[in-house]
């Protein structure tokens, strides 16, 4: 499959670089983030009768999992509202470059040593332990949303750019893991042209827009999980040399370039919590979930350590037996190592498709306490738009065994592909063992889920 670039369409081109679509879809997502907050705090402590759950772990969650990332990959980042007052405050300005910097803040480079995910792998880790009372209780949910604006205001008058979406933000480092699989990408036409262009207005910034936010220099972008699709180079290039582009889905899961152990372990935690949410949220032991809601209690900490056991010790350690088990060279440790970093890509539709399948089982489940909330937001008694009093109406709840089947299965049949190809870069090397492994996880999940 070529890929289509959809900067040729000159209606597109248009909307992507003119700011005021992008800056609209921001405004409302911002308000939303501040009426979570709002309603968290002072509104029903009824997950389902307030906006921050209803609208935050129902509606947002559901459009992520299900179509942003899948489809467009870092899409959300394009307008997601977290950054929007830090970069306000640093620049300046509410929309693009006004010719003088009058923006607050030290402008400090993110440290090299940090130059990676693991802080967004230990945030993302750190919220899953407490995932019961945060998916349930609106004044935790408004606490969190109320962290993270404010890791994302200090971090813009700290350091430069985009800090706390490139390295710190839990949400985004899972978006650009599974950004990886999505069929929409940002790249350069013709890395020669950049090569010949001196200024490099694209990450340092002219007239027209801010260098890249994230830090990136498009010319040698290779994998989608790098880029936030900010669309600040597609304002700033001279030459017309920025597309976006429909590509084969999972172009990047076979891109040498770029593996790293940080973004394997992504991989590990993500999965694993996938697993541990189903067992915890829709499996059939309610002591569980009980002993999930009873933070700081004995059992609450035999649950942590067991999360955490699973997560960065069971999964990981089977993992690497497997690739050490397809490996050609299996006394050499780096050689291993290097099989473990390139085969755990193979996770990144395997754990996709448990996201789905596992959001699937309570999204359309819940999705009709939207139109209550939509009327009451705050659960005062308000009927804003007349549908307070609509009840609860589980959706298509017949099909959902179906399709998550449908993800899990899929999910491994991409999984399987993505380590066939990896293992086929090595001479003698099986991907036998990596997909005996998703095998095992899906048969898992499918148990737990479909049952």
């Amino acid at each position: 499959m070529t890929r289509a670039d959809l900067t040729r369409i000159p209606v597109v081109k248009t909307l992507l670089v003119n700011r005021w679509p992008q800056f609209i879809l921001r405004a409302i997502a911002l308000a939303g983030f501040v009426l979570a907050i709002l309603a968290g705090m002072a509104g029903t402590p009824v997950g389902s009768r307030n906006f921050a759950i209803v609208f935050v772990w129902i509606a947002w969650w559901a459009l992520l999992i299900l179509t942003a990332v899948p489809l467009f990959g870092r899409g959300w980042c394009t307008i997601c509202p977290i950054p929007m007052a830090g970069e306000w405050l640093q620049q300046g300005n509410l929309l693009g470059p006004n010719g003088k910097r009058h923006g607050w803040g030290l402008g400090r480079k993110w440290p090299k040593s940090l130059r990676n995910i693991w802080l967004q792998n230990g945030g993302f880790a750190l919220l899953a332990l407490f995932s019961a009372v945060v998916l349930t209780q609106p004044k935790v949910t408004a606490v969190i949303l109320t962290i993270f604006l404010f890791l994302a205001v200090g971090a813009s008058l700290v350091f430069e750019r985009r800090a706390f979406c490139r390295y710190l933000c839990p949400v985004g480092g899972f978006i650009g893991l599974y950004s990886q699989a999505a069929p929409l990408e940002l790249r350069v036409r013709d890395t020669a042209v950049c090569a010949t262009h001196a200024e490099k207005t694209c990450y340092t910034g002219s007239a027209d827009g801010y260098g890249c936010p994230w830090g990136v220099f498009p010319g040698g972008l290779v994998k989608n999980s790098n880029c936030g699709l900010c669309l600040e180079c597609l304002r700033t290039c001279p030459r017309d040399n920025i597309a976006i582009q429909i590509r084969p889905i999972g172009a990047d899961l076979n891109v040498v370039r770029g593996r790293k152990m940080d973004e394997a372990f992504k991989g590990f935690i993500m999965l694993g919590s996938a697993i541990v949410y189903a067992a915890v949220m829709l499996g059939p032991w309610g002591w569980l979930k009980m002993t999930a809601y009873s933070v700081g209690s004995a059992p609450w900490w035999a649950y942590v350590t067991t999360f955490l056991a699973v997560v960065f010790g069971l999964l990981p350690g089977l993992f690497w037996l497997a690739a050490w088990a397809g490996s050609r060279q299996r006394r050499g440790r780096r050689a291993v190592r290097r099989r473990f970093i390139a085969h755990a890509y193979a996770l990144v539709p395997l754990g996709l498709a448990a996201w789905i399948a596992f959001s699937l089982s309570f999204v359309f489940a819940n999705a009709s306490y939207i139109w209550a909330v939509i009327s009451d937001p705050f659960g005062w008694g308000w009927d804003l738009l007349g549908t307070a009093a609509a009840p609860w109406t589980p959706y298509l709840t017949q099909f959902t065994p179906f399709l998550q089947t449908l993800a899990l299965v899929g999910g491994l049949a991409w999984a399987s592909q993505t380590a066939r190809r990896t293992a086929a870069e090595k001479p003698g090397e099986t991907a036998v063992p990596i997909i005996l492994f998703s095998f095992m996880v899906t048969v898992g999940l499918l148990w737990l889920l479909v049952g």
